[in-house]
C-alpha cells in the first residue's frame, strides 16, 4: 500500500490516448512500450528537447519530443532518466538526414522501463503535434470548467436538504463512494462506502490528521483510488470526507471534491450543533441535566473558557461580525453577539496564541478566562470583564494566568469572592443609589494605570469627571489609590468578583 499527501491541484490535461488517437498525426504506437494503464496516463504539455539529459528541466507529464541529434550512446539511462522525471510518454520523429527508422536500442530501453514510445512520420512536423496537445488541452480545460461550475451549482442545491442528500450528491458528481468520517473514525454519512473502511483508509485518514494545511491524501487500496481530505474550514479539522472509485481523481475532480467537502463540512457541522444544541437545550429546561451536562453535550468536557471579544481599531468587517465566523474559529456554537460591537463564547479549550492574534487581525481583541467547570462560568464573568478592559488599554488579547503566576490558586473561589464582595460593597452600593459607576470607572482606570485621558475616552466622560469618581472611590473605601498594593487588591477584588457583587 503506497499513499501521498498533495496539495489540491486543478491543473489541465488530457489522456495520452486522445493524442495517439488524433488520426492527423498519424502516430504510430510501440506495443511493446505500453504497461497496462500507459494510455491513459494525463498529458499535461508537449515538449521538443535534443538535450542528451533533459530530465532537470522537466516536470512530470511531458510528452517528450525528439529526433535523436543528440542521442547519447547509453540509451538506456536516458530513458530511465527520462521515466524517473515523471514523463509520460516519448515522441520519435523519424528524420531522413538523422533517423530514417526507429532505433532499436530505444525501442528495447523504452519496453524494458515501461516509457510509452510514439513514432513520428516524418510528414508529421513537431510542430503539429505541440499545436494538437495544445488544442486539446484548452478544450478540456474548457469542459472541465463546466463540469466543475455544474457540480458546484449541483452540490449548492443539495446542500439545502441536508448532509444525507449532500453526499448522494457528490458520490453522483464524482461517479464514486463518499463516506463523511468524525473524530473516533465514527460514519457521520455515507453513500455505498465500505463498512467498516479498509485498515489503509483508516491508516491515511490519521496521516492527514497529524498534517497541516488544507491538503489531501491520496491511496491505492486493492485497485481503487482513495482520496482523504479535511473538511473546511479547519484545515486538520475532526471530520474528514473519504471518496473511492476505480480510476484514478483528475484535478476537475479534486476541484468538485474541494467544493463538496467544504459544504460538507459546513451542512455537518451546522446540522450536528442543531442537534446537540436543540437536544441539550430541551433536557436543560425539563430539569434533566445540569450545566455541566450541557457542556459535555455540547462542548464534549464539562470544563470550559469563557472568551470576550470587543471591536478593535476600525472593528471587524461584515465577514467577521457574523456569528458563523466566530464559531468556526473558536470551534464552539456557544457564540452571542452583543452591541458594540462585542461577543462572548463558550469554548471547550482556550484558543492558540495564533488564534488569538488572528482574531485581532480580523478587528476582534479577545479575553480569556480560565478553564472552569461548567457550572462556575457565570462567576468567571466579571474576571473575563476585566481582563477585557486589559486587553483594550494594552491593545492585544490577554488570556487568564496560570503556571507560576497563577495567583487565583492561591484561594478557594468562595474565599475569593467573599474577599470581592467586602471590598467593593461600599462602591456597589453607592452606584446602586445612584448613577455613578464607580465599579466601571475603578475597574477602567486601573486597567490604564491610572491615565485620566485614556480612562475618559473609553468611558465617554471628561476628565475632571474620572477624577471625582476616584476621589469618591478614596473615600468610600478610606484608601488612598497611589498606594501601589492598595491597586493590587482592588484589582484582584475586581477579578473575582461575582455577578452578585458588580454594580447595577
Amino acid at each position: 500500500m503506497t499513499h501521498f499527501l498533495e496539495s489540491l491541484s486543478t491543473e489541465v490535461n488530457v489522456p495520452l490516448r486522445d493524442v495517439v488517437g488524433n488520426r492527423e498525426l498519424a502516430l504510430e504506437v510501440v506495443r511493446e512500450t505500453l504497461r497496462p494503464g500507459a494510455l491513459d496516463a494525463p498529458v499535461r504539455w508537449a515538449h521538443v528537447s535534443e538535450l542528451q539529459d533533459p530530465a532537470p528541466y522537466l516536470v512530470g507529464g511531458e510528452l517528450i519530443l525528439t529526433a535523436g541529434v543528440n542521442l547519447p550512446a547509453e540509451v538506456d539511462r536516458y530513458v530511465r532518466g527520462l521515466r524517473d522525471a515523471g514523463v509520460t510518454a516519448l515522441g520519435f520523429g523519424l528524420t531522413p538526414t538523422v533517423f530514417e527508422t526507429l532505433p532499436e536500442p530505444l525501442r528495447r530501453a523504452c519496453a524494458r522501463h515501461g516509457l510509452p514510445l510514439l513514432v513520428v512520420p516524418s510528414r508529421t512536423p513537431f510542430l503539429a503535434v505541440n499545436r494538437a496537445v495544445s488544442v486539446a488541452l484548452t478544450e478540456a480545460g474548457q469542459r472541465e470548467q463546466r463540469r466543475i461550475t455544474a457540480a458546484r451549482e449541483a452540490l449548492t442545491r443539495a446542500a439545502g436538504n441536508g448532509l444525507s442528500e449532500l453526499t448522494s450528491a457528490l458520490a453522483a458528481r464524482l461517479r464514486s463512494w463518499v463516506a463523511l468520517v468524525g473524530a473516533g473514525d465514527v460514519l457521520a454519512s455515507a453513500h455505498d462506502a465500505p463498512a467498516p473502511l479498509p485498515p489503509e483508509v483508516r491508516e491515511l485518514m490519521a496521516t492527514v490528521r497529524a498534517g497541516s494545511g488544507i491538503r489531501s491524501a491520496t491511496t491505492e487500496v486493492g485497485g481503487s483510488f482513495v482520496v482523504v481530505q479535511p473538511v473546511y474550514p479547519q484545515a486538520t479539522a475532526s471530520h474528514l470526507v473519504v471518496v473511492g472509485r476505480s480510476r484514478r481523481f483528475d484535478g476537475a475532480d479534486r476541484a468538485i471534491l474541494a467544493v463538496g467537502a467544504a459544504l460538507l463540512g459546513l451542512v455537518g457541522r451546522a446540522g450536528s450543533d442543531a442537534a446537540e444544541l436543540g437536544a441539550a437545550a430541551t433536557d436543560l429546561l425539563l430539569g434533566r441535566t445540569s450545566a455541566q451536562g450541557v457542556a459535555r453535550a455540547v462542548l464534549g468536557s464539562g470544563v470550559a473558557c469563557l472568551v470576550a471579544g470587543a471591536a478593535h481599531r476600525r472593528g471587524p468587517d461584515e465577514v467577521a461580525l457574523r456569528p458563523d465566523w466566530l464559531r468556526a474559529r473558536l470551534d464552539t456554537p456557544l457564540v452571542s453577539m452583543r452591541p458594540g460591537p462585542s461577543f462572548a463564547a463558550i469554548a471547550g479549550s482556550a484558543p492558540s496564541p495564533s488564534l488569538l492574534e488572528d482574531l485581532r487581525a480580523a478587528g476582534w481583541l479577545t479575553a480569556v478566562g480560565p478553564p472552569v467547570p461548567a457550572v462556575r462560568l457565570a462567576g468567571s464573568a466579571a474576571e473575563v470583564e476585566l481582563l477585557l478592559a486589559r486587553a483594550q488599554a494594552l491593545g492585544r488579547p490577554v488570556v487568564a494566568g496560570g503556571g507560576p503566576w497563577d495567583f487565583d490558586a492561591l484561594l478557594a473561589p468562595d474565599a475569593a469572592a467573599g474577599f470581592a464582595a467586602r471590598a467593593l460593597d461600599p462602591l456597589v452600593a453607592l452606584d446602586a443609589a445612584g448613577d455613578r459607576s464607580l465599579v466601571r470607572t475603578l475597574r477602567v482606570w486601573l486597567s490604564h494605570h491610572g491615565a485620566w485621558e485614556p480612562t475618559a475616552v473609553e468611558l465617554g466622560v471628561h476628565r475632571n469627571s474620572v477624577r471625582h469618581r476616584i476621589t469618591q472611590v478614596e473615600r468610600a473605601l478610606e484608601v488612598d489609590l497611589a498606594d501601589p498594593e492598595v491597586r493590587m487588591r482592588l484589582w484582584f477584588a475586581l477579578r473575582w468578583a461575582t455577578p452578585e457583587t458588580q454594580s447595577p
